[in-house]
């Protein structure tokens, strides 16, 4: 069964293509024109295990915002394609990742239900050229355009970079192992539908 998707999105304020291998082995080509998004959307790739390809043009001249939703958009919807109907997927996990002095925990539930839960401790307003509080934005596109109920809660750290490193870190182990195929499982819904 191929888990592979493709998708295209374009506005007035972005342009944006992602090609997802959910069964990768952490190969990228990414360009978003945000540094340090690029370096997250990498630590996604490699410790997710996920083939990715993302491209986008976006109105970073007014600020990253549209860029960052944008691409968690598209990601997002690409990873609901690519589960399809969570036959004999693991559904949960949860991760505690460390990043040097930091410790972030990621939990998920591919459910169809989209809901985010975000706590940190306060972050300094920037990274390089990147907008911290659009971490936040990132991952409710992504939860609410993938499916999935998500939990990100950074237990402690004082490096802002190492703090949002962790994050994605974890929510890459945690998306590998929640999605991994478990032949035979079947559904995991007492309902019958994970909707």
């Amino acid at each position: 069964m191929s888990r592979k998707i493709a998708l295209h999105r374009a506005t007035n304020e972005t342009d944006v293509t992602v090609k997802l291998d959910l069964d990768g082995k952490g190969k990228t080509d990414i360009d978003t024109g945000i540094g340090f998004l690029d370096h997250m959307l990498i630590q996604l790739a490699v410790h997710g295990m996920l083939d990715l390809y993302i491209k986008c043009q976006g109105d970073i001249e007014v600020d990253g915002h549209h860029t960052v939703e944008d691409i968690g958009i598209v990601l997002g919807k690409c990873f609901a394609g690519a589960v399809g109907n969570k036959k004999d997927i693991n559904r949960y996990a949860t991760i505690f990742l460390p990043m040097d002095e930091s410790m972030a925990m990621v939990s998920i539930d591919i459910s169809g239900r989209p809901y985010l839960y975000y706590e940190i401790p306060l972050m300094t307003p920037m990274v390089g050229d990147f907008d911290t509080q659009l971490v936040e934005e990132f991952f409710r596109a992504f939860a609410v355009h993938g499916g999935m109920t998500l939990h990100i809660k950074v237990l402690y750290g004082k490096n802002t970079h190492h703090m949002i490193e962790a994050i994605f870190k974890a929510f890459a182990r945690a998306i590998n192992k929640a999605a991994s195929l478990n032949p035979g499982s079947g559904l995991l819904s007492s309902k019958g539908i994970l909707d």
